[in-house]
């Protein structure tokens, strides 16, 4: 019979390991899985976790009194790096290659780890993609580059905000403004063409497309509850994004 400091040390690991799957840009079904599969192979059977993009409940059956920890989600981003990183933990975990505290370790060393990439090279990345993008829709050529720095100038704008003020439907009203505010700066400077080409490449950055996925995925996975808030959640990101951009056409 396992102790409960044991017990607690493996929730522990599993919570860890949760948390950081689920800020990191993971689908609700995965995480599960992940925290059950850890608490399983640490020598934890009989566990029950539920997990929402703000919350994770994690039990354990057979226990008196029942032992249930919960702990709160308050920041998500995308950094699928992470994500990878306690999928390999896990796996070494069930594989018997580590042991709690080595894997403990690990996680704790996982979550402290900085974003891959800086907030320049992301804004540079966003940039390029912006005019990519462009010239995907069929946009010409002389349409690359005003795409290209609208499309930078509104990542960098919604970094900003989003670090000022934590509500990300502010963040990116206020980015897709940006972008619409230089496209509509290079039509009529006559650098460009075709200014919904502009516009539309350039807000793709903005767009969620990990979380829509992972909506669906949920969805598709039983778990209503995360899919519903996810989507309502990429569904407030467009409106924004869409809100923005309808603000200053309109005051043309």
């Amino acid at each position: 019979m396992e102790t409960r400091e044991m017990i607690y040390d493996v929730m522990d690991a599993c919570l860890l390991a949760g948390k950081i799957m689920l800020q990191s840009g993971a689908e609700t079904y995965r995480v599960e899985d992940t925290m059950t599969r850890i608490a399983s192979s640490l020598g934890v059977e009989l566990t029950h976790s539920y997990v929402t993009p703000t919350g994770i409940v994690f039990s354990v059956e057979g226990t008196r009194p029942a032992m249930t920890r919960l702990i709160r989600i308050s920041n998500r981003t995308t950094d699928l790096k992470k994500v990878m990183q306690v999928n390999d933990v896990s796996r070494r975990i069930s594989g018997g290659s580590i042991g709690l505290e080595e894997a403990c370790s690990q996680l704790r060393e996982i979550e402290r780890s900085s974003e891959t990439y800086g907030i320049w090279t992301q804004i540079m990345a966003a940039a390029l993609a912006s005019g990519c993008f462009t010239i995907m829709f069929l946009g010409g050529w002389p349409d690359f580059l005003p795409s290209l720095i609208a499309g930078g100038a509104g990542y960098y704008f919604v970094a900003f905000f989003h670090r000022l003020i934590p509500v990300k439907f502010f963040a990116e009203f206020v980015g897709a403004v940006v972008v619409c505010v230089v496209s509509l700066g290079f039509i009529s400077f006559g650098l460009g063409n075709e200014l919904d080409k502009i516009i539309i490449g350039a807000v793709m950055p903005l767009v969620p497309g990990l979380l829509i996925t992972n909506a669906v995925r949920d969805l598709m996975a039983g778990h209503l509850v995360s899919g519903l808030s996810k989507g309502a959640e990429a569904f407030l990101t467009a409106f924004a994004i869409g809100s923005g951009v309808a603000v200053v056409l309109s005051l043309l």
